[in-house]
């Protein structure tokens, strides 16, 4: 099984962090998704941002998280926004 930190965008924190929330694959990254993982890490980890996300679903991707379209940028945002209540 690889690695989280062999995904774009995941660093060892990250890594860390996904791991301590039941995400340990690239795997179990893709198969919950870019939403769902944040959902998770921000209950555990409440100070994790809008940036977490997009590195989320850029690793989701496969593409650097600047790199996603301002469109996806927009859905996330809104998602996190809808999160903050």
């Amino acid at each position: 099984m690889a690695e989280l930190t062999s995904m774009r965008n995941i660093g060892k924190e990250m890594a860390k962090k996904l791991a301590s929330v039941g995400i340990d694959s690239p795997e179990k990254l893709a198969e919950s998704g870019a939403k769902q993982a944040f959902l998770e890490l921000k209950m555990a980890y409440p100070n994790v941002c809008l940036v977490h996300l997009y590195a989320l679903e850029g690793a989701v991707e496969n593409i650097e998280f600047n790199s996603l379209s301002e469109e996806k940028k927009k859905e996330l945002k809104e998602f996190s926004e809808f999160l903050k209540g």
